[in-house]
C-alpha cells in the first residue's frame, strides 16, 4: 500500500487502514470492523461489473471471501485524499492478479483499475461506499 503525501486527517487514516486490511486479503470479522451494521456499497458500472452491484455488509464479506479466492494478490495505491464532514474521497490505484483464468485471460494476468472510491462514515466505520472503476483494458497481451 503506497501512501505518499496525503492529507493528514483521522478519517483518512481509517480509509488507508480499510483499502490495506482488503489488500492483505482480510475477510470476516477483521474486514467487517470498517462497517456500519447497515452499509450499503454500490459498485458503479464497470468492466468486470457491467450492471454495478449494490452490497449490504453480508455480501460485501461475500464479495470479500469469494475475491481472496478467486485473486492471488491485489494491491491499492492511495494516490489522493481528501476528507470534509464524515466523507472521504479517494483516487486509487489497484492492481491485481487472479489466481484463476478470467474470461479470455490467464490466471497470473495483472490487471489494474484507476477507481474512485467515495466512503461515508458513522463515527469511525464506513456507512456508505459509492465506487468508480476504470479498468485498463481486459486483454491478454499479443503472444
Amino acid at each position: 500500500m503506497t501512501r505518499t503525501g496525503l492529507q493528514s486527517h483521522p478519517l483518512i487514516d481509517l480509509a488507508v487502514a480499510y483499502h490495506e486490511a482488503v489488500s492483505r486479503g482480510a475477510v470476516g470479522d477483521e474486514l467487517a470492523r470498517y462497517f456500519t451494521e447497515d452499509v450499503v456499497h454500490r459498485e458503479l458500472p464497470n468492466a468486470l461489473f457491467p450492471e454495478g452491484a449494490v452490497r449490504d455488509l453480508s455480501a460485501l464479506l461475500e464479495a470479500a471471501r469469494r475475491g481472496r479466492q478467486g485473486l492471488r494478490e491485489q494491491t491499492f495505491e492511495v494516490v489522493n485524499a481528501v476528507a470534509a464532514g464524515d466523507a472521504v474521497a479517494l483516487e486509487v490505484v489497484w492492481s491485481g492478479t487472479p489466481a484463476v483464468p478470467l474470461g479470455d485471460l490467464p490466471a497470473g494476468h495483472v490487471l489494474r483499475a484507476h477507481i474512485g472510491t467515495f466512503l461515508e462514515f458513522r463515527g469511525d466505520r464506513i456507512a456508505g461506499q459509492r465506487n468508480y472503476d476504470c479498468y485498463d483494458p481486459l486483454r491478454a497481451a499479443a503472444a
